[in-house]
């Protein structure tokens, strides 16, 4: 098994963690120098708020780590493709690299905000793609 999909298994533990308890199951990890520096999950119900993706979990907890607002030379794996307003978070804060499992084709930032990340940032997605699809869709077809 490879790097990507090992971390990406970090992820969707987080993921099954924000389904367990409600939350759309996104999750996210943050990798510096080969080891998790910070984990998350949507806490967009349990705080009422709006902002409280995943990323922006694990971007806020990864810069507290490191004592400073910028995570270049980090990895962040998220099981879902960043939304406009992770995808700006991400960017203001330079990761390097960004690994994603399921593509956003309603919110992606692909569609409507495809420049957001660092100019030099590499994005690699359809990690676990299938794995992280389905726990999505799991959690929407309980909802209804």
């Amino acid at each position: 098994m490879n790097t990507d999909e090992e971390f990406m298994k970090k992820a969707l533990v987080e993921a099954q963690l924000a389904y367990d308890e409600g939350e759309i199951p996104i999750g996210a990890v943050v990798v510096a120098d080969g080891r998790v520096i910070s984990r998350a999950h949507n806490l967009t119900e349990t705080l009422h708020d709006v902002t409280a993706h995943a990323e922006m979990q694990a971007i806020t907890a990864a810069a507290e780590y490191l004592g400073g607002k910028y995570l270049s030379g980090c990895t962040l794996y998220v099981t879902v493709e960043p939304c406009t307003m992770c995808a700006g978070a991400i960017g203001w804060a330079q990761i390097s690299r960004i690994v994603y499992g399921a593509r956003d084709e309603k919110r992606g930032y692909a569609k409507y905000a495809p420049k957001a990340f660092h100019p030099k940032a590499v994005v690699v997605g359809g990690v676990l793609e299938e794995e992280c699809k389905k726990l999505m869709q799991d959690f929407f077809k309980d909802k209804r």
